[in-house]
C-alpha cells in the first residue's frame, strides 16, 4: 500500500528553497525520525520536472552507507506537490560545521578530515563505478551544504538534484550547472567534463575543511572564473601534513586527466586504515542484511563447531576444577592422618620407654635391710613387728608369670611401633606425590 501524507507527522522545517522546503518528520507507524523534501512541481518547467524525476530514480537506485538513503515518495496531485522521504542526519551538514569552527576560531582535526575524505571517496566510487554495471552518475554539485553527518559523525552524500547520468563509454556532459566556488576549470570554460570534475569539487571541499574557506574566492563570478582558470591557491595551514597538502594539490590540478581517480584516492597511504575499517564495516552490514540462504547455511556449521568447542572447553575446565578440589581434600585428609600417626608414634615411644624402665626396675636386686631391723629391735625391745597383707607371700604374684607378661607387652608395642613407622612413611610418600601433581 503506498504511503500517504497522513502517515507522517511534521515536526519543524529545516530549510527552504525556491521550489519547496525540507522538513523533519516522524513516521507514525514506528516513530522513526525522517526528513522529506516538499517540492511544488506545478510551477516547474518540463526540464526541471525531468531533473526531479531523475533525482528520485537515482535515490532509489543508490544504496550505500555514505549516501543519504531514500525511503519513499508521495505524490499529491491535488496540490501538485512531491514529497521525497529520506534518511534524517542528526549531525547537520558540513557548512554548519565550518561556520561553527569559524565562530569558535578552531580548526578541524586532520583525522576527521581524512575520515570525511575516505567516506566521500567511497560514496563517489559508488556513483562513478556502479557495482551493478549501471551507467556512471556525476554528482556535479559537491559542496559542504550537500554533505551531511549522522549521529556518529559519518558522512552522507546527498542532494542529487543536479546529478546527471553519463554514458561513460561514449559521451561527456556539457551542461553548465553547480555552485561556482566548487566548479572545475572545464565547467568554467564550458567544455565537456567527466567524473574528474567531481574530483575537483571534492578537492575544493576538503580544502575548505582545512582552511575554513574555499581555495578560490572573488567578489564576482567573472573574477572567480579567472582565478579558477589560473588554478593558483594558497597552501592549507601548516598544522596539516605535507601528504594531505600534496593530495589536495593533485586533486586541484588544472588538467583533469592528471587528477587522481577515486580508486587512486582510496589507495592513498593517508587513508588506507580508514578505508580498511570502512570496508570491514560495510561487509558486516552486508552480512547482516543479506538474506542469502547459502551464506547462512555456510555459516551454520562454522558457528556450530565454535559452540561445540566452547562447550568442550567449559566441561574440561569444570572437570579440572573438580579434580583440583578432590586433590585438596585428599591432601587435607593426608595431613590429618599424618598428624594422627605422629601422635600414635609418640605414644608408642612413650610406652616403650616406660616398658624399658619397668624391665630395668625388675632386674635391680633390693638392698639388704636386716641390720636396720635388728637395731630397731635392740633399741626398742618392747615394740612388736607388724606384717601387712601385701607383704605376705600368699598375696604376691609369681615373678616368672609377671616377666612373661611384660615381655609379651613389649613385643606387641614393638610391632605396633613398626606398623606406625610404615604408615608414616607411606603417608609421607603420598604427600610428596600429591605435591608433585599440583
Amino acid at each position: 500500500m503506498p504511503s500517504r501524507v497522513e502517515d507522517y507527522e511534521v515536526l519543524y522545517t529545516i530549510g527552504s528553497g525556491s521550489y519547496g522546503k525540507c522538513q523533519k518528520i516522524r513516521r507514525k507507524s514506528d516513530g522513526k525520525m525522517l526528513v522529506w523534501k516538499e517540492l511544488d512541481y506545478g510551477t516547474m518547467a518540463e526540464a526541471e520536472k525531468q531533473m526531479l524525476v531523475s533525482e528520485v530514480n537515482l535515490l532509489r537506485e543508490l544504496r550505500h552507507p555514505n549516501i543519504v538513503r531514500y525511503h519513499d515518495r508521495i505524490i499529491d496531485r491535488t496540490n501538485t506537490t512531491l514529497y521525497i522521504v529520506m534518511e534524517y542526519c542528526e549531525g547537520g551538514d558540513l557548512s554548519g560545521l565550518i561556520s561553527r569552527c569559524l565562530k569558535e576560531r578552531r580548526y578541524l582535526d586532520e583525522e576527521f578530515i581524512l575520515r570525511v575524505l575516505a567516506q566521500l571517496a567511497l560514496a563517489l566510487k559508488e556513483c562513478h563505478r556502479r557495482r551493478n554495471g549501471a551507467q556512471t552518475v556525476l554528482h556535479r554539485d559537491l559542496k559542504p551544504a550537500n554533505i551531511f553527518l549522522d549521529a556518529q559523525q559519518n558522512v552522507k552524500l546527498g542532494d542529487f538534484g543536479l546529478a546527471r547520468i553519463l554514458n561513460h563509454d561514449t559521451s561527456f556532459a556539457r551542461t553548465f550547472v553547480g555552485t561556482p566556488y566548487y566548479m572545475s576549470p572545464e565547467q568554467m570554460n564550458r567544455l565537456s567534463y567527466n567524473e574528474k570534475s567531481d574530483i575537483w569539487s571534492l578537492g575544493c571541499l576538503l580544502y575548505e575543511l582545512c582552511a575554513l574557506s574555499p581555495p578560490f574566492t572573488a567578489h564576482n563570478q567573472a573574477e572567480l572564473a579567472e582565478k579558477i582558470r589560473e588554478g593558483k591557491f594558497r597552501r592549507i595551514p601548516y598544522r596539516y601534513s605535507e601528504e594531505l597538502n600534496s593530495l589536495l594539490s593533485r586533486m586541484l590540478h588544472l588538467k583533469d586527466y592528471l587528477r587522481p581517480s577515486v580508486e587512486c584516492i582510496l589507495q592513498s597511504e593517508l587513508i588506507t586504515d580508514v578505508v580498511a575499517e570502512e570496508s570491514r564495516r560495510e561487509q558486516d552490514r552486508e552480512r547482516r542484511r543479506s538474506g542469502d540462504g547459502t551464506r547462512a547455511k555456510a555459516q551454520e556449521p562454522w558457528l556450530a563447531e565454535l559452540r561445540l568447542k566452547e562447550q568442550q572447553l567449559q566441561e574440561r575446565e569444570r572437570a579440572l576444577k573438580e579434580r583440583e578440589e578432590r586433590l585438596e581434600r585428599r591432601e587435607q585428609e593426608l595431613c590429618i592422618r599424618e598428624r594422627i600417626s605422629e601422635e600414635n608414634l609418640k605414644r608408642a615411644e612413650t610406652l616403650m620407654r616406660k616398658l624399658t624402665l619397668a624391665r630395668q626396675g625388675r632386674r635391680t636386686p633390693p638392698a639388704p635391710c636386716s641390720s636396720g631391723t635388728d637395731d630397731e629391735e635392740g633399741l626398742f625391745p618392747g615394740k612388736k613387728k607388724v606384717h601387712f597383707a601385701g607383704d605376705s607371700k600368699e598375696n604376691r604374684r609369681p615373678l616368672k608369670n609377671e616377666g612373661r607378661e611384660l615381655k609379651q607387652r613389649l613385643q606387641a608395642a614393638g610391632l605396633r611401633a613398626q606398623v606406625l613407622c610404615e604408615v608414616e612413611r607411606q603417608y609421607h610418600l603420598k604427600s610428596r606425590q600429591l605435591l608433585g601433581i599440583r
